[in-house]
């Protein structure tokens, strides 16, 4: 049994002084901070603020198959550095992709012992694999995700007109959660060349809307719950407003970069800002922002996708050639909380974003939160202290955030009751669906 006492805490939607008393793994009680305890102290720095430990379900790890972009050790390294002691990783870049119980066997025998985080996983649904779906789901992924165009890897097929009914009609079946990439590929044209301008043109905010009012009248139609990722568009947000208003069962997450980076502040030829959906103007950034403040962004999740420096095509710098993808699984917190801060947003805030909201979508109810009976997943940061992002634990470093100074800083991380240490054995479990309700 160990006490952490924290003049400031983030605890149950505010901050206060508290004593979170840990016993064993978990959170045995919230106590005023001069609580009297027969326990030792770990007493945080006048400068420290306890967090819980982040929940960030859209993290391609890319193992096994693709193990050279990323994998479960250097994935899992990465989160625990930055405050992140809990991920869903998704069921596409992996060989073979997460798309029956089979291939899920796979790559939890492939996580198994790397993990210094715990880690949950996707299903995905491609076309003809929606009597796989109650199996998944029985198997304990979180749900399923599924893309509306090409994903940009040929073993996942997209989902387009009738094959999005029938997977959302089987999912529904049994209550499952689908996830869905959200662009109209018709509305989607190729691009080329170094201009950041050109990109983001060729993926215009109307592909997202499109693709969402598509998404929405097929879950009015079936019933069932849907996940709209990595909004970029803002333009969506009225319609996402109206159908969440009229009983559609949908929620929305962003990402650090749609919040952080503007597409006026991006280098022709700099790839590293490369994602898909784009990062838009400023305009757009700021009514997504309104978005997360008035409820109808749900969440704020990293998206990491990284690969190799070669498929970024730096030394070209064509944009349509580079993969899509941003590195920032280490960085999330500090990147929302710079943004954040400076348009008056508070920790407790950030924290309902990126550590509360997401725990609830997957249904992990011991995580998220600093309350007795929780995991005692936890983290310290440091929010007034800066620091140049250097060092990254992600295997393929390349992150548009290279030499950005931030505010923030995460000095420690606990997972069930005791610190994440990088010379210690990874203690990450994989999680099932049902594991922790």
């Amino acid at each position: 049994m160990i006490v952490v006492r924290a003049r400031r805490a983030v605890v149950e939607g505010a901050e206060r002084p508290a004593a979170v008393l840990v016993e064993g793994e978990r959170i045995e009680a919230v106590l005023p901070f001069d609580a009297v305890v027969d326990a030792p102290d770990v007493v945080l720095a006048a400068d420290e603020v306890l967090l819980p430990g982040l929940v960030d379900t859209h993290v391609h790890v890319n193992e096994p198959g693709r193990t050279e972009w990323e994998g479960f050790a250097t994935a899992t390294r990465a989160a625990a550095a930055g405050g992140v002691t809990t991920i869903v990783d998704m069921p596409l870049n992996a060989l073979p992709p997460t798309v029956d119980v089979a291939a899920l066997e796979i790559k939890r025998k492939a996580a198994d012992g790397q993990c210094a985080v715990d880690v949950g996983f996707w299903g995905g649904a491609v076309p003809g694999n929606a009597g796989e779906l109650r199996a998944l789901h029985e198997a304990g992924v979180f749900g399923v995700k599924c893309f509306l165009l090409d994903s940009g890897v040929p073993e996942f097929p997209p989902l387009l007109g009738q094959d999005l009914t029938t997977a959302l009609r089987a999912a529904a079946e049994f209550d499952g959660l689908m996830i869905v990439h959200a662009e109209d590929g018709d509305l989607v044209r190729e691009a080329a060349g170094r201009r950041y301008l050109d990109f983001v043109a060729s993926r215009p905010p109307a592909a997202e809307d499109s693709a969402i009012a598509g998404l929405l009248a097929a879950a009015r139609e079936t019933g069932a719950r849907v996940h709209v990722v990595h909004l970029s568009s803002a333009d969506a947000l009225p319609q996402l407003a109206a159908a969440r208003a009229e009983g559609v069962r949908v929620t929305v997450e962003t990402c650090p970069h749609y919040l952080a980076l503007t597409a006026e502040e991006v280098p022709d030829g700099d790839t590293r800002f490369k994602c898909c959906p784009p990062v838009r103007e400023a305009g757009n950034r700021d009514a997504l922002w309104q978005g997360l403040a008035d409820g109808t962004i749900d969440m704020v999740v990293s998206d990491h996708s990284p690969c190799t420096a070669d498929l970024k095509r730096l030394e070209t710098g064509d944009f349509g050639q580079a993969w899509g993808g941003i590195a920032s699984l280490q960085v999330g917190l500090p990147v929302v909380w710079t943004e954040a801060r400076r348009r008056g947003h508070g920790l407790a805030e950030v924290v309902t974003w990126m550590a509360e909201r997401p725990a609830a979508l997957v249904g992990l109810s011991r995580k998220g939160r600093i309350a007795a009976g929780q995991d005692a997943d936890l983290t310290v940061f440091a929010p007034d202290a800066t620091f140049v992002v250097g060092r990254l634990h992600h295997r393929n470093p390349i992150t548009p955030y290279a030499g950005r100074e931030l505010y923030g800083q995460v000095r420690r991380t606990w997972l069930r009751g005791a610190p994440v240490e990088e010379h210690e054995p990874p203690r990450g479990r994989l999680l099932r669906r049902e594991d922790l309700r």
